[in-house]
């Protein structure tokens, strides 16, 4: 059994099945690019056959990524699988996973197949597979609600076909740490052929559990796979936490005794990285990698940190990517320091073209904030550079009046498509009103679900402003993100933002695992 655990990461695309946290093709590139840095494993970068959009960005991702296992996700049928192999026909390492329901449950009322049609399904499934791609996954949905005896004749036919990781999720996050671990070992103790192929654990947060029955499985299972994502994105409560699986892994090496290829001062980078694309905001006191996870507030604990940091510090700040915000540029720095520091971060834009946007819109960020922090850079590229069918409405200009005592108003000039439209209008707040404003020409219909205002660097009243604003129409919901010093103007950026997403024809198929 190899001593080393293997991380697979499924932001782009299981984590991506939050509402609203939907990436587009560039997006997911810069993700997995960190991805790459972080030295995960296994890259998901999504379900080729949902859309034409995630095979595009499959695609992307498979000719760029050179240093990690490039993996889609494929339902078990030919088309899909099909599907698959051509996004990742230009991979250096490429994995197919595929994957059918096998719970009584799934089987009776999803699949409307019996149990021997699974079987069979399951089995020829992979066996296309395998003639397509040499590293095959295979994972039954709602493993662990699936009935022993028939999850072991399944796990040991698509074995015998070539399958090379079984993963075993726990679809609906029901398990519970010491049943999941013994769960894992007695499939791997039936099924004959088990030591053929490296076991997996995916495992959803419903109960808030899913990091400890991911270890459950490592530990008490001998699982040597984990599927987790950036910031435990994911439907419903997220999935397992990679952050925490790396770092319980690296700080308890006493208790595993299991090594990682993790290079985990890239870890706070790629935490706000998905953070700033998705909308999806980062607790405070989230492990690892919230805001307050190296804060002392207790007098007691300053002073023990001030003698010896080890008194309250398990890990260290810096060895997981946290340091002091550093000042990286001003309005007085050139065009190629821009660039070289877009490099640094990760961020490669298509063209020069869009690095000169890029450069304009950072030069009017630094003429109003003059301190510009590598969170600023991030949330300007990440929120400003729109491409194609997205671009469809645009802010121009935006002007608000608030006394007290007196109702807001705000007058906001917007392009859509080719038609530019002023108006103004008048509401509870500047913000309110900047959205009636907007809405009084789009008349979109949507639902607000969430509207979100969150400091992009802390410590300062400069700070710019980063606001999420969710939005659900016909069954769609969708996040849009702005940034700007201007809290109003970040807020108009964003429901525009959320208003392109919903304008866009791109669908995207859910698939569970």
């Amino acid at each position: 059994m190899t001593d080393k655990l293997i991380i697979f990461d499924t932001t782009l695309r299981d984590g991506e099945q939050s509402p609203g946290a939907s990436m587009t093709r560039d997006e997911k590139l810069r993700i997995a690019r960190q991805l790459e840095r972080l030295k995960v494993d296994v890259i998901e970068a999504g379900f080729a056959a949902s859309s034409n959009g995630d095979f595009e960005a499959v695609k992307a991702i498979a000719n760029v990524i050179k240093d990690s296992t490039v993996c889609s996700l494929a339902r078990a049928n030919d088309r899909d699988i099909a599907r698959a192999a051509e996004a990742l026909a230009g991979a250096n390492s490429a994995r197919i996973h595929t994957f059918i329901a096998t719970s009584a449950l799934h089987m009776e009322k999803k699949l409307r197949m019996t149990p021997d049609q699974v079987l069979e399904q399951a089995r020829l499934s992979v066996r296309f597979a395998r003639n397509l791609c040499g590293d095959i996954e295979f994972s039954p949905e709602d493993g662990y609600r699936s009935d022993v005896d028939f999850l072991c004749r399944v796990l040991e036919a698509v074995i015998d076909e070539g399958a090379t990781t079984l993963n075993i999720p726990d679809t609906v996050g029901y398990a519970v740490p010491e049943l999941y671990g013994h769960f894992i070992r007695t499939l791997r103790e039936r099924v004959p052929n088990s030591d053929k192929a490296i076991w997996s654990v995916h495992c959803h947060n419903d109960l808030g559990m899913a990091v400890a029955n991911s270890l459950a499985g490592v530990k008490l299972g001998g699982a040597r796979q984990v599927e987790c994502t950036i910031n435990g994105l994911g439907e419903r409560a997220g999935n397992c936490s990679l952050e925490e699986i790396v770092m319980a892994v690296k700080t308890r090496r006493d208790y595993f005794g299991l090594d990682l290829g993790i290079d985990a001062t890239q870890i706070v980078p790629a935490s706000r990285m998905v953070a700033q694309t998705t909308g999806f905001v980062v607790q405070p006191n989230k492990a690892v990698v919230g805001a307050n996870a190296f804060a002392h507030a207790s007098g007691i604990h300053q002073d023990g940190v001030l003698k010896a940091r080890d008194t309250y510090e398990i890990m260290r700040a810096e060895d997981v990517g946290w340091s002091a915000n550093k000042i990286v540029l001003g309005k007085l720095s050139g065009r190629n320091a821009f660039k070289q520091r877009l490099q640094e971060l990760g961020i490669t834009l298509e063209s020069e073209a869009d690095v000169n946007a890029a450069f304009l819109k950072f030069k009017d960020l630094a003429d109003r904030k003059s301190e510009i922090f590598d969170e600023d850079i991030l949330a300007l590229v990440g929120n400003d550079t729109r491409t194609g069918e997205q671009e469809h409405y645009r802010l121009v200009a935006l002007s608000q009046q608030s006394e007290m005592g007196e109702r807001p108003q705000a007058s906001v000039t917007f392009s859509a498509g080719t038609q530019e439209h002023v108006v103004t209008s008048s509401g509870n707040g500047p913000v309110d009103a900047s959205i009636k404003a907007i809405e009084s020409v789009v008349a979109s219909g949507a639902e607000l679900l969430l509207y979100s205002v969150n400091a992009i660097t802390s410590g300062s009243t400069e700070s710019q402003g980063e606001v999420t604003v969710r939005l659900q129409l016909g069954g769609r919901v969708v996040n849009g993100v702005g940034s700007d010093p201007d809290i109003v103007v970040a807020s108009a950026k964003a429901y525009l933002a959320a208003l392109n997403k919903l304008h866009s024809k791109n669908e995207k198929v859910a698939a569970q695992g």
